[in-house]
């Protein structure tokens, strides 16, 4: 008999023996269904034994060894122990949790065919002008097929509405299916650009690295990062490589996708992220994991896919606190790839035009390899001129200053596209009568509801509860009730008011909500229908509108003086990032920043474009307060209905860590930035030093007596290198 040892999707820090008869062949990473507390559950076999600890009564048999997929290979059962071990979470919830929804079910997965469309004899043969004109995306998709056969995923990047298009013109007979070709080696790259001197260091510098080697391609805005990926790809795909590309939000997988497919169109690529169903994700996974897939672009968890030739990592736009998984496994998507490159001995890239101030200190340190991208690759191109706007003496509208007004009416008579940037969605922040002070707060948080003008509801931004707009003031009766500050849907109307011929466009997660949005707004953009766009961060990263010339930024003061040591890190990683959507092509593009503090060395460094003047200033601050890259650190966070009850929690976490007596420093249990959140108060307690190993040592004596601590109707949670206090 041979005893197996289970990870199961069960949050509890152990695997599970189970028993399988010797006839039966099995490896590790294997897929299998086994009874648990009178429940079947899909597991994943992480060893072979021929004993047990449990009397063999009481070991279970293996109920089904799921052969469907090939077992998942030694490198990633490694990769995923590395997370649970050093994020200090149970090991078969991290195994689980890095495979697509289906494969934690006892379902049979199997690889479909991959599929294309082409036109068929009568499609070629078809005259596009008898075709009516109305049908716009019938003849973009037509036009599109004339040049090349398409996947579906091409397809779909055409318009949101091209999957009933298709439909439309496969039931007239002018569209047909038919196989993808099988993986070759050989392969068309399109090189349309001629890469820069310092472009070209860059890619000789990474393809000459024959073992792991981490490169921080610190690139400023419009330098050329993405064509030095392509160029790249180009060469581990000619070596019979694989290569992951992790991008931080799902928003810019559309445009890097045809990017890429325009360039290698002969190369399978395919997507990871959470905007597709969970057929489309198991089905590009397993071409990940049979190598037929040999660009896989993909989100955070994509980290983990099964690549049997992966020869390339590149992490794009690293900086992004998006990368951090922020409940669960809470990983770092670019220090689990970083991990994983050492693993394999291969070659990684951060790009970035802001660094993460941990990976700027390792290049500086020499741990990694600094590559500098100083100019903009288009010949014309140059970086935008920014300038601050004092708010402190000028009389505003709805949050609109004079000057920045005049700059936008400027480029309407010029023809040119303007972007109004503030991170705050809604109309305003909170209402609040100005008779007696009362303020929209949230029932169930320490937040305020946000108005919600156009629908006349009052929403928390935190806990999702809404309510309507009262008629009068809930605290005195006063009628007149005003709102406060300014959100995207504010300055849309106000902007609406000021230039009623102006197309104006609001891009902020209200107004993308629904599936294929997005992408029908970059469309509007990118053909000229928009003048002023109006949006949050979804538009400030990797975006490239070449006819908008002018980004004005409101109310970026907050981060200046926030509680939280990262804030003004990442606002001028975002400030940076919008500014860089300016004046992309052959037109200057102009950047105004409205602000109460314009001398603040933020802005100086911002005006200056010296990120490293800058990344030099927080340095400094950060180690003379010990904060990150100079110290390490964990945070246990403890969340629950009854406020005494979580703060006897964690403090007895903390007279237990104390009683460890560990080279850590152990600070007092204090409240969340937030210290109520949907009916639940929440608190925190953090641990650090200034190296990694003694941390590591310290959680793994601590956690055992965290587990042991009575703790119902209480959640907590271990965060290792916390990114949001």
């Amino acid at each position: 008999m041979t005893i197996v040892r289970v990870a199961l999707d069960v949050p509890l820090s152990t695997l599970f023996d189970y028993s399988l008869g010797n006839s039966i062949a099995i490896i590790p990473g294997q897929r299998v269904l086994v009874s648990f507390r009178r429940k079947k559950m899909a597991g994943v076999v992480m060893e072979c034994a021929m004993d047990s600890v449990l009397s063999p009564e009481r070991i279970k048999p293996v109920l089904q060894v799921l052969r469907d997929i090939p077992p998942l290979s030694d490198e990633l059962l490694v990769l995923l122990r590395f997370c649970s071990d050093y994020y200090h979470y149970p090991l078969g919830v991290t195994v689980l949790s890095a495979l697509p929804v289906r494969l934690r079910t006892s379902q049979l997965v199997t690889l479909k065919e991959a599929m294309q469309y082409r036109l068929s004899v009568s499609g070629r043969a078809l005259d596009l002008s008898l075709l009516s004109k109305r049908k716009v995306v019938q003849h973009r998709i037509l036009a599109a097929l004339k040049l090349d056969s398409l996947s579906v995923a091409q397809v779909r990047a055409l318009s949101p509405s091209a999957a009933s298009a298709l439909k439309a013109l496969s039931q007239a007979g002018w569209v047909e299916t038919c196989a993808v070709p099988a993986v070759s080696s050989k392969f068309t790259f399109n090189n349309t650009h001629t890469l820069t001197l310092e472009q070209q260091q860059a890619v000789d510098a990474i393809t000459k690295a024959s073992c792991f080697g981490c490169f921080l391609l610190h690139g400023i805005t419009g330098s050329g990062k993405t064509e030095i990926y392509v160029h790249l790809m180009n060469r581990i795909l000619q070596q019979g490589g694989q290569v992951l590309l992790l991008v931080p939000e799902i928003n810019l997988t559309p445009q890097l996708e045809n990017y890429f497919r325009s360039r290698l169109p002969d190369v399978e690529l395919v997507s990871l992220h959470s905007g597709l169903s969970d057929g489309e994700r198991m089905q590009n996974w397993l071409r990940a994991q049979s190598g037929h897939a040999r660009i896989i672009l993909g989100t955070r968890l994509a980290v983990f896919t099964p690549l049997p030739q992966l020869a390339l990592l590149i992490v794009d736009e690293e900086h992004d606190v998006s990368f951090k998984q922020q409940d669960g496994l809470r990983y770092s998507a670019r220090d689990v790839a970083i991990f994983r490159a050492s693993q394999r001995g291969i070659p990684i890239v951060l790009g970035s035009a802001t660094p993460s101030l941990e990976s700027y200190y390792n290049a500086q340190s020499g741990r990694y390899q600094m590559l500098r991208l100083t100019q903009r690759a288009a010949t014309q191109a140059q970086l935008p001129t920014v300038s601050c706007i004092n708010t402190s003496n000028i009389v505003m509208q709805h949050g609109l200053s004079e000057p920045l007004l005049k700059a936008l009416a400027e480029r309407l008579q010029r023809g040119e596209q303007s972007l109004i940037f503030i991170n705050r969605r809604g109309y305003a922040p909170v209402l609040m009568c100005g008779a007696c002070g009362w303020l929209s707060g949230c029932s169930n948080c320490a937040g305020k509801l946000v108005l919600h003008l156009k629908d006349r509801r009052l929403r928390c931004h935190h806990c999702g509860h809404q309510e309507r707009v009262p008629h009068a003031c809930p605290s005195c009766g006063n009628a007149d009730l005003q709102p406060i500050g300014i959100g995207t849907q504010r300055v849309e109307s106000a902007l609406q008011e000021h230039f009623p011929k102006a197309r104006i466009l609001r891009v902020d997660r209200d107004s993308t909500r629904n599936k294929g949005t997005w992408q029908a707004m970059r469309q509007q953009i990118h053909e000229d229908a928009v003048d002023i766009l109006v949006g949050t961060q979804m538009l400030a990263k990797g975006h490239d509108f070449p006819n908008l010339t002018l980004v004005g930024v409101l109310n970026p003061d907050g981060a200046l003086y926030s509680s939280d040591f990262r804030a003004s890190e990442k606002l001028f990683a975002q400030l940076v990032q919008v500014a860089g959507r300016a004046g992309r092509a052959d037109k200057l593009g102009e950047v105004l920043i409205q602000t109460a503090f314009p001398d603040h060395p933020l802005f100086r460094a911002l005006r200056e474009h010296d990120y490293d003047t800058w990344a030099k200033i927080l340095l400094a601050e950060r180690q003379s307060a010990g904060f990150p890259p100079f110290m390490y650190q964990v945070l246990l966070r403890a969340e629950a209905k009854d406020e005494a009850h979580m703060y006897t929690f964690l403090q007895q976490a903390r007279d237990a860590a104390i009683e460890l007596a560990m080279p850590v420093d152990i600070y007092g249990v204090v409240p969340a930035a937030m210290p109520r959140r949907a009916n639940h108060f929440l608190a925190q307690l953090l641990v650090q030093s200034e190296a990694r190993k003694p941390l590591q040592q310290f959680l793994r004596e601590w956690r055992p007596l965290l587990d042991a601590l009575p703790a119902q109707k209480l959640r907590w949670s271990l965060d290792i290198d916390p990114m949001d206090f």
